[in-house]
């Protein structure tokens, strides 16, 4: 059974009791410095959070939206993949834990461990899965290691990695993603929705279909991007619930937030890639419902879906940005 709604929620309630009593003030210097940090393009080799207050900041600030963005990718990896579930899950470079919550809201009954070299986050993300429900969140493995090209990750059936391409260098992202690939079964890279987050996707697309991986998401194929590069990116978005307190923390009024991401979700095994993939939001007109599709044969595709279409046109009507098209019970 799916976990994902509850786990979301003990996830907020993690956080607002972590958060209770922290200083408006010194939360929001140490969010603007992240930041600064998480749109810049300069790879650091020093840990970005540096104490509890930047840590619990960064867990206000980034934890809410990681966790949704990992969790889409780790949908797209359910849908490829339903029959398949992971006994053993490394969360590499996952700081206080997000990618880890979203994996126990997908399976149950795997063991996780979480890779980082901030012993602060390693920290307050133990406190924080210490009063979660989901069992892999309360027995998960905290450990510090150097995130990079002396990284030696032991065989393991998932490893996630989410935001920390941006934070290496070239020859350590390169190291890392080649070490994911020979000690998983199934990998999934989540970046920043941005035209360098897609850059550096597709380098870690590449180097893990180049040690024989195959792309079970969000792309129908293991073949080259059709993106003329330079051109366009592509990336998603998911709605992030925020709480009165991530309100205050980010300086927003309103309910929920979009966060923009790109990733890629390769396997070992045989996954059931789609047909084709909504990559924008459609556009819905009187009468039709305009698709731009990422297709398995056709590359890049638009699909207008008229009335005349009868239930292709209402099941378009209700499908979204990152969506399989056709939707899995009109697919041949």
């Amino acid at each position: 059974m799916n976990a994902t709604l509850p786990t979301a929620e003990a996830l907020r309630a993690a956080l607002a009791g972590l958060l209770d009593g922290l200083p408006p003030k010194q939360a929001g210097t140490a969010v603007d410095r992240l930041i600064a940090h998480y749109r810049g393009t300069i790879p650091t080799d020093a840990p970005v959070l540096r104490d509890r207050s930047d840590v619990a900041a960064y867990a206000a600030y980034r934890m809410p939206a990681t966790f949704e963005a990992v969790r889409a990718a780790l949908d797209a990896l359910r849908a490829a993949a339903p029959d398949w579930a992971p006994a053993t899950h490394t969360d590499v470079g996952g700081g206080t834990g997000a990618a880890s919550w979203a994996v126990a809201g997908e399976w149950e009954g795997h063991r996780t461990t979480v890779l980082d070299w901030a012993e602060p986050a390693l920290a307050l993300g133990r406190e924080l899965a210490g009063a979660s429900a989901p069992p892999a969140l309360r027995t998960a493995e905290w450990r510090r290691a150097r995130i990079g090209k002396d990284l030696d990750l032991a065989a393991t059936d998932l490893v996630t990695i989410s935001y920390v391409l941006n934070e290496l260098t070239g020859q350590a992202r390169t190291a890392l993603i080649d070490a994911a690939a020979a000690a998983a079964q199934a990998v999934v890279v989540v970046e920043a929705g941005t035209p360098d987050g897609y850059a550096r996707i597709i380098e870690a697309r590449d180097r893990l279909t180049a040690a024989g991986l195959t792309v079970a998401a969000p792309c129908p194929h293991s073949g080259a991007c059709p993106i003329e590069p330079g051109t366009d990116w592509c990336h998603f978005s998911a709605r992030v619930s925020r709480s009165s307190l991530h309100r205050q923390v980010k300086g927003g009024s309103l309910p929920y937030e979009d966060e923009k991401f790109s990733y890629v979700v390769a396997t070992r095994f045989a996954p059931r890639p789609v047909a084709a993939r909504v990559i924008r939001r459609p556009q819905i007109r009187k009468g039709q419902v305009l698709l731009e599709l990422c297709t398995r044969d056709e590359g890049l595709e638009r699909a207008t879906v008229t009335k005349r279409h009868g239930e292709l046109y209402r099941a378009a009507r209700d499908t979204d940005w990152g969506d399989a098209w056709p939707p899995p019970q009109d697919a041949a």
